[in-house]
């Protein structure tokens, strides 16, 4: 993974050293709390509900367990004894003190993370796809590409000020896991019909009160034209963006209000510009920065593990988890495993410090001492023997981390919602909470088969309920919490933006409105259809007759 050079470290550790100062002032009321939050929010501070909220970047969801260690320990000495991975792989601590803050940022600098542009109208934390190199339908592993990304535009100080954020995601696999179409750009690794690798481009998309499907702006750009071509793109949006209006201030709105062919015609001009300065990437620095990302030294595994094998049929319990919880690795012999965060009756994206050390220990042990953050607000273990497998699920278990049930109903999305967040309209972490105890029915979730249920607290969309199979949104009512179901989102190749079906739910409905859903669903289904299959051939109305019947 990618080590700080000097410059790395002198700019991480000045900005440190700045917001120490600016807290202190804030301390002493030299600053109002109007002068101090544009301060803060550039070092990824928020103002919550109850308490502070530290936002801390983890740039294309790469961990060492050195950092995870030290990600435990803040939990442990300045929070509450948890962390909050989100869909952006970041992690948040809902419960800092203002005082303590400089020093948390003095700390995470000693292992080269930090929580800078991860707030603010700035570019913000660069994501991939959480399985970049291990993947076996991968073209090129992207994630050097995204440091390129990341160093370009850190205290870029062109877009430092841009219109509102902006979110850049990449992905090099055939099959999409960054959700590249829901960003502002996303970026696509590529072949053109010489066999050359380069970049499709999409920009424009989103979710939050708007939602869009980010349009293809470029069906290939040549590797040194990775920047030259991302910031044409950000100069016109700079430029010609809104500022005069916060709702209609995203590239998104842009786009769509100029029309594809003539943002693309104002990008094209810029980019002749930009094409002939120092943007554009050599071989040389392609190679260096390529060489932070070398594949590690793999045993050479030839033969199938017939321990494996035996322990598979000889515990149903690690059998199941084995399918549900980890794929197939590009080297024979390995198994990508995915560490559930989803466990019943704890908030979804939630770890405790000693859960992070354990990970910790167990990725130093099986797995080449790295761990992933996901979208989906889970972790994984991308390097992990076949051999190993075994123990590793026992340990797994001990720590509440093997619940064997990705892609299901039970592996959803939450934002922190309204026990949190100043913006949320509504509670999502006990409906969640409430749903996933409903269902908590292996037999059923295995039969309802890969069903993508999001949630989010208000219309921003943390919880990313535009592009789940089933979307929950929660709303507010006259003072009293509704909650808003939309079917037929999906964030990956397939994209599109869910329906919503009719007039939301109070809280004590939501649930058995949900299973109507489901029902209905197992009833129309067809051999080897998804929910979102069968959402798709049916359409809205079966959905919306039988959600409803007895309101």
């Amino acid at each position: 993974m990618y080590k700080y050079n000097e410059h790395d470290r002198q700019i991480v550790f000045e900005r440190v050293k700045q917001f120490r100062g600016q807290v202190e002032r804030r301390l002493r009321g030299e600053l109002t709390e109007d002068e101090f939050r544009p301060l803060r929010l550039m070092n990824g501070l928020y103002l919550q509900l109850h308490a502070y909220m530290l936002r801390v970047a983890i740039p294309y969801g790469l961990l060492s367990t050195r950092q995870l260690r030290k990600l435990a320990d803040i939990a442990e000495k300045y929070d509450r004894g948890y962390g909050h991975f989100t869909t952006r792989q970041n992690i948040q601590y809902n419960w800092p003190k203002l005082e303590d803050v400089p020093q948390i940022l003095e700390e995470l600098a000693e292992v080269e993370m930090h929580a800078i542009q991860t707030s603010g109208n700035c570019i913000r934390n660069i994501s991939a796809d959480q399985f970049a190199g291990v993947i076996a339908d991968e073209i090129e592993d992207p994630r050097p590409y995204a440091e390129i990304m990341r160093q370009w535009s850190t205290f870029h100080p062109e877009f430092s000020y841009l219109p509102r954020k902006f979110k850049i995601a990449f992905t090099g696999a055939v099959k999409d896991r960054a959700a590249v179409a829901f960003h502002d750009i996303g970026i696509r690794v590529v072949k053109n019909d010489a066999g050359e690798v380069g970049f499709k481009f999409y920009v424009g998309g989103g979710m939050g009160r708007t939602p869009m499907i980010g349009k293809v702006i470029a069906d290939f750009v040549p590797k040194e034209h990775l920047l030259t071509y991302t910031e044409a793109i950000m100069r016109v949006y700079n430029e010609f963006g809104r500022r005069d209006h916060l709702f209609k201030s995203r590239i998104k709105i842009l786009v769509h209000e100029l029309g594809l062919e003539e943002f693309r015609k104002r990008v094209e001009e810029e980019w002749e510009w930009s094409k002939k300065t120092a943007l554009v990437l050599t071989d040389a620095e392609i190679e260096r920065v390529k060489a932070h990302f070398t594949p590690p030294a793999y045993e050479t595994i030839t033969e199938p593990v017939e321990s494996l094998h035996q322990k598979l049929a000889a515990d149903k319990a690690f059998a199941t988890w084995y399918q549900r919880n980890t794929l197939a690795h590009r080297v024979p012999g390995y198994r990508i495993v995915n560490l559930s965060l989803k466990k019943p009756g704890i908030p979804p994206g939630d770890v405790t410090d000693a859960q992070m050390r354990a990970i910790a220990d167990l990725a130093d042990r099986y797995s080449l001492g790295e761990v992933r953050a996901t979208h989906e607000q889970n972790l994984v273990l991308a390097d992990v023997r076949q051999s190993d497998l075994h123990d590793l699920w026992k340990a797994l278990e001990a720590q509440g981390l093997a619940t064997p049930s990705i892609d299901s109903l039970q592996d959803m999305i939450c934002c922190p919602g309204l026990d949190y967040c100043s913006l949320a309209n509504a509670r999502s972490i006990p409906v969640a909470q409430e749903i996933a105890e409903h269902f908590d029915r292996l037999d059923f979730l295995y039969d309802l088969g890969e069903l993508k249920l999001k949630m989010s607290g208000c219309i921003n969309a943390c919880g990313h309920h535009h592009v789940g199979h089933i979307g929950i949104l929660g709303v507010d009512k006259k003072g009293e919490e509704f909650y808003q179901i939309t079917l037929g989102g999906s964030p990956g190749d397939d994209a599109s933006i869910g329906q919503i079906i009719g007039p939301a739910f109070p809280r004590a409905t939501i649930v058995s409105a949900i299973e109507r859903l489901l029902q209905l669903y197992l009833e129309l289904r067809e051999d080897g259809e998804r929910f979102l299959d069968t959402y798709r051939r049916v359409g809205i109305k079966p959905f919306k007759e039988r959600v409803y019947a007895n309101n």
